[in-house]
C-alpha cells in the first residue's frame, strides 16, 4: 500500500546514477537528466508495499538500492513469492505486459530507493529512448523464464530440491561474498523460504536444519549463507 509516512521524497539526483543502468545506458547526459527531472524519487522502508497486485498500473519504477520481492496471491489467498528484483532493475512495468493493473506486490525485502514516472511517459520512453525498449523487453524475457523454471520446480521436483535451488538462485542473483560463504544480501526468514518454494514452514526449517549439521548452509537472525555451493548444486539437481 502506499503508506504516506513510510516514503520520502529524495533530493535532485545526478545524471550518473542512470548512466550505468541498460535502460539507460545509450542516452545523452541531456536526455537523462530529461528522464530524472519526470521521475519522482522515494526510499521505501523494508516491509512496505511499492505497489499492490490488482491495483490500477499508474506508475512504473527502476530499483536504485535495495532488493524488492514480488509476491501474488493465490486463489485461496495464500501469498506466494514470485522472484526476487535486485537494484538496477525496471518493475511495475504492467504496460510491457499490455496490463492496465499490476499482476503482483512488489515488497521492499530491505530498505530501498526507487525511481518512479507516470504509466502515461511508457511510450515516450520506448520511442524516444534508444535502448529502452530492447532492455526492457531483454528483462521481462529473463523474469518470464525464471517463472517458467520456478513452476516446473514446483511441479516436478522434490521439496530438498526445491530449497537448494531456491537458494542457489537467490546468491547468484543477490549473493555477497562473507569469511565463511555466499550469504543472501538481504534479510530473509525461512517462512519467506517456504513461500518461494510452495512448501510448509515446518519442512523448510527441517530441510535447512539438516543442512546446517552437514555444514552446507549457516542459518540465523533472518541471515542465511550458502557454506557449500557446489553440494546445493548437487541436490538441486538431484
Amino acid at each position: 500500500m502506499d503508506d504516506a509516512p513510510a516514503r520520502k521524497t529524495l533530493p535532485r539526483l545526478d545524471e550518473s546514477l542512470l548512466t550505468h543502468l541498460p535502460p539507460f545506458s545509450r542516452l545523452e547526459t541531456r536526455q537523462i537528466r530529461t528522464v530524472l527531472d519526470q521521475a519522482t524519487s522515494r526510499r521505501y522502508e523494508a516491509g512496505v508495499s511499492i505497489f499492490e497486485e490488482g491495483h490500477p498500473a499508474e506508475r512504473f519504477y527502476m530499483l536504485l538500492d535495495g532488493y524488492v520481492r514480488v509476491v501474488r496471491t493465490s486463489p485461496t489467498g495464500e501469498q506466494v513469492t514470485a522472484l526476487h528484483i535486485p537494484a538496477g532493475q525496471l518493475l511495475g512495468i504492467a504496460k510491457a505486459i499490455g496490463r492496465d493493473t499490476y499482476p503482483a506486490t512488489a515488497v521492499a525485502a530491505t530498505e530501498s530507493i526507487a525511481l518512479s514516472w507516470p504509466m502515461r511517459l511508457w511510450d515516450t520512453f520506448v520511442a524516444d529512448y534508444e535502448g529502452f525498449a530492447t532492455e526492457t523487453y531483454k528483462t521481462l524475457g529473463n523474469r518470464l523464464s525464471e517463472v517458467h523454471s520456478h513452476v516446473m520446480e514446483m511441479a516436478t521436483q522434490q521439496v530438498e530440491q526445491r530449497v537448494a535451488n531456491a537458494l542457489l538462485r537467490l546468491i547468484n542473483q543477490t549473493g555477497r561474498k562473507v569469511e565463511d560463504g555466499i550469504e543472501i544480501d538481504f534479510p530473509i526468514t525461512r517462512q519467506d523460504l517456504s513461500e518461494l518454494t510452495a512448501t510448509t514452514l515446518h519442512t523448510v526449517s527441517r530441510v535447512l536444519s539438516g543442512w546446517e549439521k552437514r555444514g552446507l548452509v549457516e542459518s540465523r537472525r533472518k541471515r542465511i549463507t550458502v557454506r557449500d555451493p557446489h553440494a546445493l548444486m548437487v541436490l538441486g539437481q538431484g
